[in-house]
């Protein structure tokens, strides 16, 4: 997977994540992010894009390099607790990928 690849993946992943919390806890309808959580979102495509170390990085929690605020870092860190886990039931494959992926650079590093 190339790193474009790997960056396009993880920005999907994300939106998907932020949807899945604003839906259940903002009411949102399903594709829409209310205001904060858009805010939220833009923040961290920025972040994504600007990433220098999506080549070889698994997970933005493991990572040597906070690249997100500490105000949005937190907000992120509550976003993915709830989002995450319900990823599974929304798209289990992409989960599975992204698991696949993780342990795929573990093993090599």
């Amino acid at each position: 997977m190339t790193v474009d690849e790997k960056r396009k993946l993880e920005l999907k992943t994300m939106y998907q994540i932020i949807g899945i919390y604003c839906h259940n806890k903002h009411h949102t309808p399903k594709g829409q992010l209310c205001e904060a959580c858009e805010q939220v979102w833009e923040y961290a495509e920025h972040r994504i894009d600007a990433c220098p170390h999506m080549e070889s990085k698994t997970f933005c929690s493991v990572c040597k390099t906070h690249c997100y605020a500490p105000n949005y870092r937190e907000k992120i860190r509550e976003i993915m607790r709830y989002g995450g886990p319900r990823m599974l039931l929304v798209s289990p494959i992409q989960v599975i990928r992204h698991m696949y992926l993780e342990w795929k650079d573990k093993k090599r590093g």
